[in-house]
């Protein structure tokens, strides 16, 4: 075809509809002009599953497994998210420990999707080791998701109203390993990348996004900081206690692909950072809302002896419970970015209408503007560095 703006011949070339390097599948419609990007356009929807349509029919608990699986490398987000929105509408406040669960389940989600984007992105560009090395670590984590719920992703843990369980047995003592190990492994991966020099010949000045074309792209989390905006849900509009805690938020200067990786690399410290001191701190008291029968299942115990808790448990598990008339929006900070849940109830025991702004949809729009003018060679090292998640896309 013949470009109108250059009236040189370019080709168009598909990369994909493929997995690589999106974790979920993408088709990037490339314009070339020999090597060279000319234009580019995103396809998407490969991965629709009309989860936001579907929870409209299924009662508030249930669709916390729903909201799971849109950003299925980030569980614990969806759910918190997705949580306070139905506990904003209720008017409930949650006791200090399960605010501190919640944040340590959080940050530990945060390292492990920071460790599936390092490993990938790494491996995308021939660091094959790096994969072998971050997979390792996520496995302890995942590992002491599984102590929690039985479950190493989408576990559905939380709750309504807090945790129909406290954390387990041992549990702490296995997080505190994990604390007291992590550093020294950050500190090989970045022996392994940050001055080799064939890294940063593959990512320095490459996919360079300003912070102005990022703000007016909506795009937020590490792929906005990296292009030099302290913007952090956490720290601008605090949620779940975190207000409590100290941490950096950690951003860039050049919005290039080297620091995309540099901006996470400090994450995944702050992160470790805030979970020690979530530890140390954790308070004691009730997983949930104890004064809220009326949302908050009898222990199971309790409802296996007694006719009156066996009413109660099988009535909210059959009949849910209806949630305020209104609507909220709340907005958490996911692996990804801000991760936002806009609920409208109708009075019922359904949410009337469910929309997520999901960070991946908006930081996919700036790949475009990213490519143009780049090689062929490092269109995917771009697209690695974004981290999106298709199943947050498509939804």
């Amino acid at each position: 075809m013949v470009n109108t703006e250059t009236e040189r011949d370019t080709m168009i070339l598909n990369v994909g509809p493929q997995h690589p390097s999106t974790h979920g599948v993408l088709r990037v419609v490339l314009e070339l002009d020999g090597e060279i990007v000319v234009n580019s356009n995103t396809v998407i929807g490969y991965l629709h599953t009309g989860m936001e349509k579907t929870i409209e029919s299924e009662r508030y608990v249930q669709a916390i497994t729903i909201v799971d699986r849109m950003d299925y490398l980030s569980c614990f987000f969806n759910e918190i998210g997705y949580i306070l929105a139905v506990e904003k509408l209720l008017g409930i406040e949650v006791p200090e420990r399960v605010k501190f669960m919640r944040i340590i389940l959080c940050e530990l989600q945060r390292i492990a999707s920071h460790l599936v984007w390092l490993g990938t992105h790494a491996l995308e560009l021939g660091a094959m080791s790096v994969m072998l090395y971050t997979f390792r670590e996520r496995e302890l984590i995942l590992e002491l998701f599984e102590m929690c719920s039985g479950y190493r992703m989408n576990s559905g843990y939380m709750r309504v109203g807090g945790f129909y369980l406290d954390f387990p047995d041992g549990f702490i003592d296995r997080l505190k390993n994990f604390i007291n190990v992590f550093p020294s492994k950050i500190n090989e991966y970045e022996t392994l990348l940050t001055k080799n020099i064939i890294w940063k010949e593959r990512t320095v000045g490459l996919g360079v996004l300003s912070a102005e074309d990022a703000i007016n792209f909506g795009v937020s989390g590490p792929l906005l900081r990296a292009s030099g905006v302290k913007w952090d849900i956490r720290t601008a509009h605090p949620y779940s206690g975190y207000e409590l805690f100290e941490f950096d938020v950690p951003v860039g200067t050049h919005g290039d692909v080297y620091d995309r990786y540099l901006v996470r690399m400090e994450e995944m410290r702050q992160s470790l950072r805030i979970i020690s001191q979530a530890v140390k701190n954790l308070p004691s008291g009730p997983v949930n809302v104890v004064d809220r029968p009326d949302i908050i299942l009898p222990p199971k115990r309790n409802a296996e002896l007694g006719m009156e808790e066996m009413i109660h448990h099988f009535k909210i598990v059959s009949a849910g419970f209806p949630v305020p008339e209104g609507e909220t929006y709340v907005a958490v900070e996911s692996a990804r970015g801000e991760l936002g849940f806009y609920l409208v109830s109708d009075g019922g025991n359904k949410p009337y209408r469910l929309k997520v702004r999901t960070p991946s949809f908006a930081n996919l729009q700036a790949l475009p503007l990213m490519l143009k003018g780049i090689m062929i060679s490092d269109v995917i090292a771009v697209i690695a560095s974004i981290d999106i998640v298709l199943g947050d896309v498509d939804r």
